[in-house]
């Protein structure tokens, strides 16, 4: 019987969060609601807050779930790419391409994510986490090609400032992931490029410029594997 329940409990879980995705796509995060959700699950509002105890709970919930599947699409990518016995630039287009291909497939999750905050909401702690998934695995890329000699260091010339220093110092030892400062403070930088590639792209910001939006993002992104100091 326990499990029975918790089957029935997962499944209308999976329900709402269902609905609350299609109205996601429909009137975009700000207009959600519990009480939207309950009216078209044809259920009383106080019925929904057993599972969801307000929007903001709600919010969490998809937010996490986009971050999980975002993350596991990377992290797929880049096994595939490992046991290919690829180089480590392959395995690096290949964690782009896989965060492409999911923001262009689910295009209103990724506004969830990326897009404008949502008015009065504040992610918890617990996002935390799978939101850093996807990063994690480009991550992973480089700190193999460092351990390898297959990534060079950024000449001096073009380090970050100490201040910058500091802070990927603390990032890559609460990551536990062995890289350089310098070349952490490069691989944020080619995070945050990558996010403006598909938000151009995602939001139409490429209309009219570019057409072969393929051929565009794998040589944008072989620029940021130079960037970050991967050798070919």
């Amino acid at each position: 019987m326990q499990g029975a329940r918790q089957r029935a409990r997962g499944e209308i879980t999976e329900a709402i969060k269902e609905e609350a995705r299609r109205q996601l796509a429909e009137q975009g995060a700000s207009r959600l609601s519990l009480r939207a959700v309950a009216r078209e699950l044809g259920v009383a509002s106080s019925a929904l807050y057993r599972y969801f105890p307000s929007r903001d709970d709600m919010l969490t919930a998809l937010i996490t779930d986009a971050y999980d599947a975002l993350g596991g699409a990377a992290e797929e990518a880049l096994a595939d790419a490992e046991s290919a016995g690829d180089s480590h630039l392959v395995r690096w287009l290949a964690v782009c391409r896989a965060v492409r291909g999911w923001s262009l497939a689910h295009p209103h999750e990724y506004a969830l994510l990326y897009g404008s905050p949502v008015p009065g909401y504040a992610a918890p702690s617990t996002t935390i986490r799978p939101a850093a998934r996807a990063a994690l695995a480009m991550l992973t890329v480089l700190s193999d090609a460092y351990a390898v000699g297959a990534l060079r260091a950024p000449a001096r010339a073009a380090a970050a400032p100490e201040a910058v220093l500091g802070d990927t110092e603390r990032l890559v030892a609460q990551l536990e992931v062995p890289l350089p400062p310098a070349v952490a403070a490069e691989a944020v930088a080619a995070w945050a490029q990558l996010f403006g590639l598909v938000g151009f792209e995602l939001f139409g910001q490429f209309a009219n410029v570019i057409d072969a939006r393929d051929a565009f993002f794998d040589h944008a992104a072989e620029r940021l594997a130079d960037q970050v100091g991967l050798r070919r």
